[in-house]
């Protein structure tokens, strides 16, 4: 029995994400060891995934502070017109 691999395709079986970006990092091993240690106690999963939503979170909480700053900036500045208003 043999089988027809000449419509066979070659490359991932998933097609990737379009909105995803493929590079090359350079990352402390005991960093990726983190996160497949994470994975593997979750029974399975992909640690890049878990990196990218790592540092999602990261830059998020980063915006929030930011956010936070101006808030404060804007109430304190408007107390001060108030005053002197």
């Amino acid at each position: 029995m043999s089988e027809d691999f000449s419509k066979g395709k070659r490359g991932a079986v998933v097609t990737p994400d379009p909105n995803k970006v493929r590079i090359t990092i350079r990352l402390d091993g005991d960093v990726i060891n983190h996160f497949k240690k994470i994975v593997h106690e979750a029974g399975g999963g992909n640690y890049q995934t878990l990196i990218n939503t790592a540092l999602r979170e990261y830059i998020e909480e980063q915006n929030k502070s930011l956010e936070m700053t101006l808030r404060k900036v804007i109430r304190d500045e408007l107390y001060e017109f108030k005053q002197t208003g």
